[in-house]
């Protein structure tokens, strides 16, 4: 049975990642699903340095590094001096990217969101709980 439930996280997982990429390209055509990643976990913690970010998507930071250049270059991600060490700085959405993540989230026409719309509250919540439990070292 756990081979079962493990096939089906891998489709769900292929789901995720075209759902990454769909939105990635709603944003932007030339935004990667990566810089997707990088932008919702920014809003979500506000702003982060290129370590604590790396860190958060377990990912090394030079993929950080990789991804943010195009990120800064589209105008979604600056960099903002850390006021407690002048060598460091903070990694930080633009309005610009909060306007197009609100976007995305508004016209949410994500795989994953689509075939969720139509659970119950109570399947969604108990979902939740068991992916949290799944989630949960």
């Amino acid at each position: 049975m756990i081979t079962e439930v493990v096939e089906e996280m891998n489709v769900l997982a292929s789901s995720i990642r075209a759902s990454q990429r769909e939105g990635a390209a709603r944003i932007d055509p030339r935004l990667q699903a990566f810089g997707l990643r990088i932008l919702r976990q920014l809003s979500r913690n506000g702003p982060t340095h290129a370590s604590g970010l790396a860190t958060l998507l377990a990912v090394d930071k030079s993929v950080i590094s990789r991804h943010t250049k195009p990120l800064c270059e589209l105008g979604l991600v600056e960099t903002q001096p850390d006021p407690n060490d002048g060598r460091a700085h903070f990694l930080a959405v633009t309005p610009l990217a909060v306007a197009k993540l609100d976007e995305l989230r508004a016209g949410d026409t994500a795989i994953v969101h689509r075939r969720l719309s139509s659970w119950s509250t109570e399947d969604l919540h108990e979902l939740r709980r068991l992916l949290a439990q799944l989630n949960t070292p």
